[in-house]
This record gives structure tokens, sequence and C-alpha cells, in this order.
């Protein structure tokens, strides 16, 4: 997917949101797995849907009209140590470069500067629940920003369930997203006929589900869209079996 598709998503939501408004998007977070081991990890839905940035701590913003530029990633700085243990981070230089950002700051300025950006808008988009930690600096933010009100501080007066919008939005899929749900249709059905020319008795169940993956990791699929399920004898009538 191009960056073009990720800002033309961008550009559709803004027109609808419509000025003195702000959409926030958080990525999700690290999940631990244990000790020092993490699970792959995934970015939020809607947040890659907008901005097909990859990498987590990194809190997405919206704001119609806005001079400075509408688009604002705030991510990880540049790291050399840390990138010499977990690959390349993309810093402020590359949200812009190579993600269209139009400005981009450090995710530890976050409450810094973002008060200061709802101080100027009526209306924001949010979706309440998705990140807990970001919900309760929402709400903190908020209140300090009420607090300022006697001094002429302006105060968003409607709060509005984001993921109603986008959610909407990704019913109507775009040429190039038809394009890639094809592609990963040959993949999945690729996979398929292979585990059925392999398959013969006394197989294993992860056996199987090895092939499938490798044959879609082998053809540029690394992710799936939900676990394998791969269940034979008692376990085919498991609808939700997953331990392979």
């Amino acid at each position: 997917m191009t960056q073009n598709e990720f800002r033309r998503r961008r550009r559709q939501l803004m027109r609808m949101m419509g000025k003195d408004s702000i959409a926030i998007l958080p990525a999700a977070g690290i999940k631990q797995r244990n000790n020092d081991v993490t699970y792959p990890y995934r970015p939020d839905s809607d947040f890659y849907y907008l901005t097909g940035f990859e990498e987590p701590e990194a809190v997405a913003v919206l704001i119609p009209g806005r001079k400075q530029g509408e688009y604002i990633l705030f991510c990880r700085e540049k790291d050399e140590e840390k990138e010499r243990w977990d690959g390349p981070i993309a810093g402020q230089e590359g949200a812009v470069a190579e993600y269209a950002a139009d400005d981009s700051f450090p995710v530890v300025d976050l409450n810094e500067i973002l008060p200061r950006m709802l101080e100027q808008c009526e209306r924001v988009y949010y979706a309440m629940g998705c990140d807990p930690e970001l919900d309760k600096n929402m709400s903190s933010w908020i209140s300090q920003i009420r607090g300022k009100a006697r001094c002429g501080v302006h105060t968003p007066q409607e709060f509005i369930a984001l993921d109603h919008y986008l959610h909407d939005m990704r019913l109507y899929k775009s040429r190039s997203e038809i394009a890639v749900m094809r592609k990963a249709a040959k993949v999945s059905a690729a996979a398929h006929k292979r585990l059925m020319r392999e398959c013969k008795p006394g197989m294993k169940e992860y056996q199987l589900e090895a092939a499938f993956l490798h044959e879609c990791s082998r053809r540029g699929a690394r992710q799936q869209a939900y676990s394998p399920i791969v269940g034979g004898g008692n376990n085919a009538t498991v609808l939700h079996y997953v331990d392979n």
C-alpha cells in the first residue's frame, strides 16, 4: 500500500470531521510475553489504516485546516543504542520523509504539546477504551483546560466516537485495497492447495500449520488475519480450536 492511499484516507476522514476539530489515534502497545521477550508487534488497525506506521509508542493527530500541517505524528526519537538491538526507528525526520506526516514530535513530549492543540478545537474525535493510559491523560488534559476557562482558554465542547466514522470508511474498499485482498486470497488458496497435496495419515496438526504458514510467508504474506485452525479427528468439531 502506498503513502498516497493512507493520505487519501486521512483527507476523507478530515472532510467528515470539518474545521475546529481534532482526531487522536494511539498505536497499540507492546505486550510482554515473558522476561525480555515480547509478542510479535502489530499496530492498532484503525491507527495503521490512517498512517501505515508500524512502530509502537506512537500517536497520530489530525487537525483539519491547521496552518502548520494537518497530520501530526508523535513517535519515538532516533536511538542508536536501541536500534542496535531492536532495528531501525523512523524518528521525527523519518515520520515526515517516509510516512508523509506534515509535522512530527517525540512521543515523550505528548503531555506538553497535545493539550495546547486541544485548546484550539471545538470537537474531539477519539475512541475511548482502546488505550487506558491515553484515556487517563485525555481526562487529565481536559480537566486542566477547563480549569483555565476563566483565563479565556477555550475548552472542547463535544467528544465524538472516532471508531464509528473509521469503521464506516473501512467498509468501502478502494482499488488498491481490493488488489491487496485479491493477492491475499491467492496466497491463501495456494497454501490450502499445498496442504491438500502434503496431508497424509499420521501427520500432526502443527506440521500442517507449519506448512501453511511457510507457504504464506514464502509468498510475502508474513501476517495472518487470524491464527490458523488445523483440527483433525475430534478437534475438527471445535469451532474456535487453535491448539494445533
